[in-house]
């Protein structure tokens, strides 16, 4: 999945935790995209955000993330706090285009295919980018957020491990099945539409069992 945003699921935090000024809140890439964007549907009824959308090589929109609750900060009363006692409640969920191998723009070769792995990576980092564990300097988190990078891309390839469990969620009023997994600083989950795209989401503070998925009739309205 070659994307210009590939390791991005949110906007970069300042080392104080609070979100660095930045394009992000433009519906303009939303409007580009060739497929429809998910979000929580009608049941949620508090606030609701648009985050980014990540491109391709050429430019195509590929994947983008609509928040939901609380905006979330890396450095927020989670991480000193009681971690089963969050103070931002939020869900991210992620739209990725279903894409199968194809050749780039320029023809030399071929693209990467998407897959519910790509939402579940993306989800994972998204949540990554919101997390700053306990007690941790800027520097020691740097490794850290290394470290679970690949940890999570390794999750992510490996949807049937035991890492993850089946949780069935409606989408569209649809049951539909979902890989999901939990850790301690929050809970991401993968799959497919009908709606013929992969929806990846995660989460802290919100419960994943009550939430439910549906296509966002009209984008603008977020702006």
């Amino acid at each position: 999945m070659e994307t210009t945003s590939r390791a991005v699921a949110q906007t970069p935090a300042a080392e104080d935790g609070r979100h660095v000024p930045s394009a992000r809140r433009t519906v303009d890439g939303y409007l580009l995209a060739p497929f429809p964007w998910y979000g929580l549907d009608e049941a949620f009824t508090g606030p609701r955000w648009l985050m980014q959308v990540g491109t391709a090589a050429d430019g195509a929109v590929e994947h983008g993330s609509i928040g939901h609750g609380d905006e979330p900060s890396v450095k927020n009363e989670y991480a000193v706090g009681h971690p089963d006692d969050p103070k931002e409640r939020f869900a991210v969920v992620v739209t990725v285009a279903a894409n199968p191998v194809r050749r780039s723009a320029d023809g030399t070769g071929l693209m990467e295919a998407t897959s519910v792995s790509s939402a579940a990576w993306l989800a994972g980092m998204g949540l990554l980018s919101v997390t700053w564990p306990g007690q941790m300097d800027h520097t020691l988190r740097d490794d850290w957020l290394e470290q679970q990078t690949e940890t999570a891309w390794v999750l992510a390839d490996d949807l049937d491990g035991d890492d993850w469990s089946t949780l069935s969620l409606p989408v569209d009023g649809v049951p539909t099945a979902f890989h999901y997994r939990e850790s301690e600083f929050g809970w991401v989950l993968a799959g497919s539409t009908p709606g013929g795209v992969h929806v990846g989401a995660y989460g802290r503070g919100m419960s994943a069992y009550g939430l439910g998925f549906a296509v966002i009739k009209d984008i603008d309205q977020y702006a």
